[in-house]
């Protein structure tokens, strides 16, 4: 691992998809860093690109119609896009793995879920199958499946959607995994299995002492359990911050509409509120900023209108793609450095 604690770097990384239609620009310039034993979390709407950066991080972009034409992901100083094949499956589901956000469609209907924990832990664990059948039973026990001996020689169709999922869990950190990947792990499940999901991998985390790249549209699932997060809209980062200052000062007009939209205890009259207009075609996506033809600054601003934001950072640890965001910052800044010139601007 790297001398400054990162685990992961995922650097200005784009990923497009060709297609008849034309060009379709999954994800654009993406850039974040997952510290060692953190839980990074990944929010948007869906069909931001959140999926799709983590399949580019785990390098499993369908080909040849989807591909990687930019940036760089570095996992524990290795250059994950310079690895051969078969380096890249000495990493993928040992070292990194992946939580799919349907376990129906990932799980094979045709073995049973014993089998296929077991596959996992002879490709990378090189045990003998009578170890990794035992390995198998106790992993099912771990994420808390009953009479596992019995569970193991199961067919997925025989499970539950929340078991499916418990099944998903146990296949990726067989491995005992440094980084896990959960893409939605709790869609289509009821409350009450997200919340023994969630507390599910907050404890294998914390045995295993792995990171987590939680990816959801669950604010709230957010707000609980990570420390640090990126808001994706329309394909870029638009805003990275610790949790809890995201959620006590959210700088981009995008990541407001989103905290405002969250219903609140105490609060019965009135519709909740809603971010006006739809999410942009990854096949037209508007000039300028992405956002402008939805944002209450954006839609006046000629800048906006005409010339895209990078993200950078206004604060320690803040870093937004916003102009009216930079601007604001700005003014601020100066104020504080000019007591006389505010006196001036507040009269």
């Amino acid at each position: 691992m790297n001398d400054n604690g990162t685990l992961l770097s995922v650097e200005d990384i784009s990923t497009h998809f060709f297609t008849e239609e034309g060009v379709v620009k999954a994800v654009q310039d993406v850039s974040f860093a997952i510290m060692k034993g953190q839980t990074f979390a990944l929010v948007g709407e869906s069909g931001c690109g959140k999926s799709v950066t983590a399949l580019s991080i785990m390098r499993l972009v369908p080909e040849p119609q989807g591909k990687i034409v930019s940036g760089e992901i570095v996992f524990e100083g290795k250059k994950l896009l310079s690895l051969s094949e078969k380096g890249m499956r000495q990493i993928r589901g040992n070292e990194i793995a992946m939580i799919f956000q349907e376990p129906m469609t990932s799980l094979n209907p045709v073995y049973t879920v014993g089998n296929q924990i077991v596959e996992a832990i002879k490709l990378h664990q090189k045990k003998s199958t009578s170890q990794a059948w035992s390995d198998a039973v106790e992993m099912l026990r771990r994420v808390g499946i009953s009479d596992p001996q019995q569970r193991v020689r199961e067919y997925p169709h025989q499970m539950s959607g929340g078991m499916r999922q418990r099944i998903m869990i146990a296949m990726a950190v067989s491995c005992e995994p440094v980084l896990l990947i959960a893409d939605e792990p709790t869609t289509a499940l009821d409350v009450t299995i997200q919340a023994q999901i969630l507390d599910l991998l907050d404890r294998l985390q914390e045995q295993n002492g792995m990171s987590i790249l939680l990816i959801t549209h669950d604010l709230g699932v957010v707000a609980e359990r990570a420390d640090d997060v990126a808001v994706m809209y329309a394909s870029r980062i638009v805003e990275v911050a610790e949790s809890r200052q995201l959620f006590a000062e959210p700088l981009h007009p995008y990541t407001q509409g989103l905290l405002e939209s969250l219903p609140r205890l105490g609060i019965t009259a009135g519709r909740l509120q809603t971010i006006s207009g739809t999410v942009p075609e990854p096949l037209h996506f508007p000039a300028g900023c992405k956002f402008h033809p939805r944002c209450p600054v954006g839609r006046e601003d000629r800048r906006c209108q005409t010339v895209e934001p990078k993200l950078r950072e206004v604060r320690p640890g803040r870093c937004v793609a916003c102009w009216y965001a930079r601007d604001r910052r700005q003014r601020a800044e100066d104020r504080r450095q000019s007591p006389e010139s505010a006196a001036v601007d507040e009269g």
